[in-house]
């Protein structure tokens, strides 16, 4: 795996691709493929969690994930935008050969996702009968919904971080590496889904709860080792404790 290493001297990346040199065409249509792709990956999980969660408990179960994953979608859309604007200044550190600002703006990012994430999902887990009754959820659909929904408010800094560690790495020039780990995610949640579910083997029957957990489980594990392989390479994106707050 190309995962994205320490800034040297003159501010290169190593296992990054260098964006500021070679044909421009070529160049772009080789670092966004891999991006592509992951966004297909992420597609298709969500349609076999939803076609588990309906075929095995159930309209009102599947009713209940749609509910909760609206505003999942709308969280991590803000999410997405707070990553890209961290990407964007990423990359200019990296492309101005500028090693020092690009550790700042990193332990700078990584102390507000920290906060906004933690922050999130403390106040979703308090709030989320009041948020699924604003958002007019069936009330059969109801219970179901709020179990899940805390799953996945629980697993949300997680989701942040992972989603904050791809976009910071095709900042810094290396669009494969996520592609990698989020493949090894949907792997992970797509086979958690019906054991976490249905309760097969040691797994407990947890329910729609079952698929909230397998995304909770496949993006710890997969950030977790994400975060393990920059570590190992010495990247910049990992701050050390000194650069936290920039």
């Amino acid at each position: 795996m190309a995962v994205a290493g320490s800034v040297g001297q003159a501010g290169q990346v190593r296992g990054a691709r260098d964006l500021t040199s070679g044909p421009v065409g070529r160049t772009l249509l080789l670092f966004s493929l891999p991006v592509m792709a992951a966004n297909i990956l992420q597609q298709a999980n969500v349609v076999v969690n939803a076609i588990w969660v309906s075929h095995v408990l159930g309209p009102a179960a599947l009713a209940a994930t749609f509910n909760a994953n609206l505003l999942l979608a709308f969280l991590l859309g803000c999410v997405s935008g707070l990553s890209m604007a961290a990407n964007v200044l990423i990359g200019q550190a990296v492309g101005a050969r500028d090693p020092e600002r690009a550790r700042r703006i990193v332990g700078t990012c990584t102390t507000v996702f920290a906060a906004t994430s933690i922050g999130l999902a403390l106040a979703g887990l308090w709030l989320a009968p009041q948020i699924l009754s604003a958002m007019g959820t069936p009330e059969a659909a109801r219970p179901q919904a709020i179990a899940y929904l805390r799953v996945i408010l629980f697993a949300m800094p997680a989701m942040f971080f992972f989603n904050y560690f791809q976009m910071a790495q095709r900042g810094a020039g290396d669009s494969r590496t996520p592609l990698y780990f989020s493949a090894l995610a949907v792997v992970l949640d797509i086979g958690l889904n019906p054991l976490l579910i249905l309760g097969i083997g040691p797994f407990p029957q947890l329910g729609v709860a079952g698929s909230a957990a397998a995304t909770l489980v496949a993006q710890t594990c997969s950030l977790t080792l994400l975060v393990g392989a920059l570590h190992r390479r010495g990247s910049f994106l990992i701050p050390r404790p000194g650069e936290l707050g920039g």
